[in-house]
């Protein structure tokens, strides 16, 4: 079995502007690349985890996601940080479907598609839907970044390099 770092995109890998789907509107978090190449010397898969409600909302394609996606992990792997999963649910919220978080679908396909211990494994949101998609699919050891103290996350950060001073071994 393998541990994995789940991460949100929007708010965690980047600065969250609301639908953002186009390069020149991403901007990569303060201190991101850092705590990512942390986890990886800890022997964690890197695994993003994002509600895309964009594309069912039609702001965006699914082209145009995948465009991005690609371009963020060739600045990623050009910093020696290798993501070895993206999951999205492409869904509007009103569709009710099992990918979309707080619901664990996204969780769940990838558990059993890299065979991740979840015990082992944490999930870095910045909201309460992360933390309880995390929850569903028994992934308890959730950091939120922000202030939400009703998240229901193990703990809270106010940036993501804080994470690595929880996440050791």
């Amino acid at each position: 079995m393998q541990k994995a770092i789940f991460l949100d995109r929007d708010g965690v890998i980047n600065v969250d502007k609301a639908y953002v789907y186009k390069i020149e509107d991403f901007e990569f978090c303060e201190g991101l690349f850092d705590a990512l190449r942390h986890f990886q010397k800890l022997g964690y898969l890197l695994i993003i985890v994002t509600n895309q409600s964009g594309i069912g909302r039609g702001y965006y394609s699914e082209k145009d996601f995948q465009t991005l996606s690609t371009w963020m992990c060739k600045e990623l792997l050009d910093a020696n940080i290798k993501i070895d999963a993206i999951y999205h649910c492409p869904h509007a919220p009103e569709v009710n479907c099992e990918c979309r978080k707080p619901k664990s679908g996204m969780f769940q396909s990838a558990i059993e598609a890299f065979d991740i211990d979840v015990e082992h494994s944490w999930m870095i949101g910045d909201k309460k839907s992360d933390i309880e998609a995390a929850l569903g699919a028994k992934i308890e050891n959730t950091i939120l970044l922000g202030e939400d103290q009703n998240s229901g996350a193990k703990y809270c950060v106010n940036f993501v390099l804080d994470t690595i001073d929880l996440i050791q071994y």
